[in-house]
């Protein structure tokens, strides 16, 4: 028996986040799938944490550093990653959700 998986849209995925669907679950949406994260551990926390004032102070005002913070991706993905270093946009941020950019 195989199992066919149903595949979300970005548009979808966040359709189901406004309806308040995912509000009791931590999710993130990979590849069109939407994926449970794991729990956070302490020394996850710290690390993550550690990382990104070195690197907060490493970059200064050349990118953004964002930190636990969704990123949509072109591959029908909006994952949260730990740290992301990105280019400075400014308000741009506030008005859609962040698309891929490479930091140079």
């Amino acid at each position: 028996m195989s199992v066919i998986t149903a595949k979300w849209t970005i548009d979808e995925y966040h359709r189901m986040i406004d309806a308040r669907i995912l509000s009791s679950r931590k999710v993130e949406l990979l590849k069109g799938e939407i994926v449970e994260m794991s729990p956070e551990g302490e020394p996850h926390a710290y690390c993550s944490d550690e990382a990104g004032e070195y690197l907060a102070e490493l970059l200064g005002k050349r990118a953004t550093l964002r930190e636990a913070k969704p990123i949509t991706l072109p591959n029908n993905s909006e994952p949260e990653p730990d740290i992301a270093i990105v280019q400075r946009l400014g308000r741009e941020y506030r008005e859609h959700h962040l698309e891929l950019n490479v930091f140079n």
